[in-house]
């Protein structure tokens, strides 16, 4: 494990990642960042987007967060999201329809019983998991 970092990422009901990365790229709230073996150790938020890593054996990988907290440490990087899912397990379909329902909520300027921070918080779910997914390899 000399130039491996663990990667855990747990959600509220499952454990998604449990193993060996060489590294990994996370979305933080102020920015991206990327954390090998050795890194200093922090504490930050996430943002909707991909976790990136690259396994031990050097495949690239990746994981839909929809925010969430992570904590750096010089051998380990621990994710506790509030939902995560592996590329494969995306299910595109669902993705646009939560795409269209989001999109006809904000459509729907005038309508009072709108929460339009919700909203667009579904919508930025949807279109990131839609990329996520299409971009399948």
């Amino acid at each position: 494990m000399a130039d491996n970092i663990f990667l855990e990422i747990v959600t509220p009901e499952k454990s998604v990642v449990s193993e060996e990365a060489q590294i990994v790229m996370a979305p933080g709230t102020l920015g991206e960042f990327g954390v090998l073996v050795g890194h200093t150790p922090f504490l930050t938020t996430l943002k909707v987007g991909a976790i990136r890593y690259t396994d031990a054996k050097g495949k690239e990988r990746a994981i839909f967060v929809s925010g969430g907290f992570a904590e750096a440490l010089p051998d380990r990087v621990t994710v506790l999201a509030e939902s995560a899912e592996r590329r494969r397990d995306i299910d595109i379909e669902r993705a646009r329809a939560a795409f269209e329902r989001a999109e006809a909520r904000l459509g729907d300027l005038k309508a009072a019983n709108v929460d339009h921070t919700r909203a667009r918080a579904s919508l930025a779910r949807a279109i990131n998991r839609i990329k996520m997914a299409e971009t399948r390899h």
